[in-house]
C-alpha cells in the first residue's frame, strides 16, 4: 500500500487557515512545516503553489469584505439622512460619515454664505484647531473655493505644496494650525430651478495630516456620499421651508384649508419619496441588482423604465408591472448627448418623450436611466428618479469592484494556460473550475491590440462586464486576450472579433484590432487557438485592416496558410527561392524590387520612385527577375501566387509588425 502523503494535511491546514481568516503570515508558516517535515521536492512545490493560491485569495476576500463595509456604512448614512429632519443632524451625520467610510483623520463640510458672498466652515469632526473652525473662503480660493467654483471634485497629496490652488494667507495659516497635508473636496450639487445648470449648494471634504493619495474609487465613495448629503439637505431645508409656511398659516385663517391640503400633499409627497429611498436602500443591502432597482421604480412612477449602458446596450428594461420590456439599443450618441446635459445639470432632464438621468461615479458616465414618460414629473417624483440613479451606480461600482477582482485572479490563470500549458494541463483545468471558468467547455479566442495599450486593459473588462459577454480578459504578450464562452461549434470567432472590434474601439476611443479563433477547448487547444489568432493578428497588420474584427478563415488563402499551419517557409522557398538566393549571393535587391512593381500597379515610373533609382535599373532588375523565374512570371495566376508569397515574406520576416 502506499505511503499517505505528508503534503496532503499540509494543504488541509491551508484550507481552515483560509477559512478562519488567519493572517498572512499563517499562510506562509505552513512552507516552513513542509519543509521541516521533509517532503519531497515535488510535494514542497505544490504546498507553495497552494500557499500562493491561498494568499491571493485571502487578498480578494478582505478586498471584497472592505468593499461590503463601506457600502454597507453608506447605506446606513442614507438611512441615518432619511430618517433625519433637523438641518444641524442631518450635516453632522454627513461629516461623521465621510470622515468614517474614507478612514480620514478629520472631515468637514463648507456652506455658502448668501449676504457674505463667501463660504464658511460649517461642520467639522475631528478637527482641533479653532482657527480652522472659525475659517471662511472666497470663490475661487484654496481647495474649497476651487471645487465650489468649478463643481468638481478636486484632491491633492499635499496642499501646502500644490501650487494648482490660490493660496491665502489665512487658509494657509488654519490648514497649518490644522496640521492637514492631504485634501480631498467634492461638490454638494442640485439643479436649480431654472437655467439647467448645477447649483453648488456646499462643499464635503475628507483630510489626513500625512501625504495620502486619494484612489479614483475613495473620490466615487465621497462624491456618491455628497449625492445622498445634498438630497438629505434640500429635504431638511423642504421641511424648514413647510415648518416656516405652518407657522405662517395661523394668521390667516381664510386660507388655512388650503394651506392645509398644501401641506398634506407636501408630506405625502415627502412620506413617499423616504419609503421609495428605504426601499430601494433595503433593495441593494439584501444583494439586489440593476434590473430589481428598475422594477422598483417603473412600479413606484408608473412608466417603462430602461437602463442603457454608455454604448447603449439596455441593461434592464420593465413595464411598471414588473414585466420585462423588449428593448433595443439606444443611439449611444444621442444618449451620452443628453446624459452629459444631465450631469452638468445635477438632475433629470426630458427630451423627445422621455425622462433620462445620468449615472455617475464622480465625473464618469456608468449608464443613464430612461423613463418612458411624455408627461412631466413633479418634484417628488423627480427626485425619486434621481435617487434611483445614485443608488444604480452604487451597485454598479460595487458590480464593477468585485468583476475587476475576480477577472484579475482569473486571468493570472490565463497568463499561466498561454505561458505553458503542457506543463499541467489537469491542474490548469481544475483551477478554472474553482475560479468558475470550464475550460473543457467550448471558447472563442479574441486577441485585440491598439495603439492606446495603457486603456485597451481597462476596456476590455469594460466589455465583459457591461453586456451578456460570459468571459475573461488578460494583458499577455503586449496584446489583451479575450477568452469567451460559446454554445457550441455553430459559434462565429469572425462576428465576436467585429463585435469587439467595435464595441472596444468605442471605449477606448482609437482603433483596435481584433482576431478571433475557435471554438477550442481545453488547455492545449486553447492555446494553440491563441497562436493561430496572433498569426492572424500580425497577417491583419500586413493586409492594412488595422481597427477591424476578423477571423482566421475570412483571410482568404492567407488565412488558410496560417489556420491550418501550412509549411508557409516552404511556400515561400518553393516560389521566391531563387530571387531570394540570388539577393543572398548577390546583395541585390530583386525581391525588393518585384514588390515595388507590383505595389506600383505595374508601373514603371511609380516603383522606380518607391525604390529611388533610374527607371532603366527597373527594366534591368525585372529581365533578371524574368530570368530566374521564368517568363510568365507576370500572367495572373503566376503573378497572384507571387505576390501572396512576398507578403508571407514579408510576414515571416517580421517587418510586417
Amino acid at each position: 500500500m502506499p505511503e499517505p502523503s505528508v503534503a496532503a494535511p499540509l494543504m488541509g491546514r491551508l484550507l481552515d487557515l483560509l477559512a478562519e481568516g488567519a493572517p498572512a503570515e499563517d499562510l506562509g508558516a505552513v512552507i516552513s512545516e513542509a519543509r521541516t517535515a521533509g517532503v519531497t521536492p515535488a510535494e514542497l512545490a505544490e504546498v507553495e503553489r497552494a500557499a500562493a493560491t491561498a494568499l491571493r485569495i485571502r487578498g480578494a476576500l478582505r478586498q471584497h469584505r472592505r468593499r461590503e463595509l463601506q457600502l454597507t456604512a453608506l447605506f446606513d448614512t442614507a438611512g441615518d439622512l432619511a430618517a433625519s429632519h433637523d438641518l444641524d443632524d442631518v450635516l453632522k451625520a454627513i461629516v461623521r460619515r465621510a470622515r468614517m467610510l474614507l478612514g480620514t483623520d478629520t472631515a468637514y463640510l463648507t456652506l455658502p454664505d448668501e449676504e457674505a458672498g463667501d463660504t464658511y466652515m460649517r461642520v467639522t469632526d475631528g478637527s482641533v484647531s479653532v482657527l480652522f473652525q472659525g475659517l471662511r473662503l472666497e470663490l475661487g480660493e484654496g481647495l474649497g473655493g476651487l471645487v465650489a467654483q468649478t463643481a468638481s471634485p478636486y484632491a491633492t497629496p499635499d496642499y501646502r505644496t500644490d501650487d494648482r490652488f490660490r493660496h491665502t494667507r489665512n487658509i494657509n495659516a488654519g490648514v497649518l494650525d490644522e496640521g492637514l497635508v492631504a485634501i480631498l473636496g467634492v461638490p454638494l450639487l442640485l439643479g436649480s430651478s431654472r437655467g439647467g445648470t448645477g447649483k453648488v449648494i456646499g462643499v464635503l471634504f475628507a483630510a489626513d495630516r500625512a501625504a495620502r493619495v486619494f484612489s479614483p474609487d475613495e473620490v466615487a465613495l465621497l462624491c456618491s456620499l455628497a449625492a445622498h448629503a445634498a438630497i438629505a439637505i434640500d429635504t431638511a431645508r423642504a421641511l424648514d421651508d413647510t415648518r416656516a409656511a405652518l407657522a405662517g398659516l395661523a394668521a390667516a385663517n381664510a386660507e388655512l384649508a388650503e394651506a392645509n391640503a398644501a401641506v398634506r400633499a407636501h408630506s405625502e409627497a415627502m412620506r413617499r419619496a423616504e419609503e421609495a429611498h428605504d426601499r430601494l436602500t433595503d433593495l441593494v443591502l439584501r444583494g439586489g441588482d440593476v434590473k430589481d432597482v428598475a422594477v422598483s421604480v417603473a412600479g413606484l412612477l408608473g412608466s417603462p423604465l430602461t437602463i442603457h449602458d454608455p454604448g447603449g446596450r439596455p441593461l434592464a428594461a420593465v413595464r411598471p408591472d414588473g414585466a420585462a420590456l423588449a428593448a433595443d439599443s439606444m443611439d449611444a450618441g444621442w444618449l451620452a448627448a443628453t446624459a452629459e446635459e444631465s450631469r452638468h445639470g445635477a438632475r433629470a432632464v426630458h427630451r423627445d418623450g422621455r425622462w433620462i438621468c445620468a449615472v455617475l461615479a464622480g465625473r464618469e458616465l456608468l449608464a443613464g436611466l430612461v423613463l418612458h414618460r411624455r408627461d412631466r414629473l413633479d418634484d417628488s417624483d423627480r427626485r425619486l428618479f434621481e435617487r434611483a440613479a445614485v443608488v444604480t451606480g452604487l451597485l454598479l461600482l460595487l458590480r464593477r469592484t468585485v468583476a475587476e477582482t475576480e477577472n484579475r485572479i482569473r486571468g493570472e490563470l490565463i497568463s499561466d494556460l498561454l505561458g505553458d500549458p503542457g506543463r499541467d494541463p489537469a491542474g490548469l483545468a481544475e483551477r478554472g473550475r474553482r475560479l468558475g471558468i470550464d475550460l473543457d467547455r467550448p471558447h472563442l479566442l479574441l486577441v485585440a491590440e491598439a495603439e492606446a495599450r495603457e486603456r485597451l486593459g481597462g476596456a476590455a473588462m469594460r466589455y465583459l462586464f457591461g453586456g451578456d459577454i460570459h468571459g475573461v480578459s488578460a494583458e499577455h504578450a503586449g496584446t489583451v486576450v479575450l477568452l469567451v464562452a460559446c454554445e457550441g461549434e455553430a459559434a462565429s470567432a469572425g462576428a465576436a472579433a467585429r463585435a469587439a472590434a467595435a464595441q472596444l474601439g468605442h471605449l477606448v476611443q482609437a482603433p483596435v484590432t481584433v482576431a478571433g479563433t475557435g471554438p477550442a477547448a481545453g488547455p492545449r487547444e486553447l492555446a494553440a487557438a491563441h497562436a493561430e489568432a496572433a498569426r492572424c493578428l500580425r497577417a491583419m497588420r500586413v493586409l492594412g485592416r488595422t481597427g477591424e474584427g476578423a477571423g482566421i478563415d475570412e483571410l482568404g488563402f492567407l488565412g488558410v496558410v496560417l489556420g491550418n499551419a501550412k509549411d508557409v517557409d516552404g511556400f515561400v522557398e518553393e516560389v521566391l527561392g531563387p530571387l531570394l538566393r540570388y539577393d543572398e549571393r548577390r546583395g541585390t535587391h530583386l525581391v525588393r524590387t518585384l514588390r515595388a512593381y507590383f505595389g506600383a500597379g505595374g508601373s514603371l515610373i511609380r516603383a522606380k520612385d518607391e525604390l529611388h533609382v533610374h527607371v532603366n535599373t527597373v527594366v534591368q532588375r525585372l529581365d533578371r527577375i524574368s530570368a530566374l523565374l521564368g517568363r510568365d512570371w507576370n500572367d495572373p495566376d503566376r503573378a497572384l501566387e507571387l505576390q501572396l508569397a512576398l507578403r508571407l515574406h514579408l510576414l515571416s520576416d517580421g517587418r510586417g509588425v
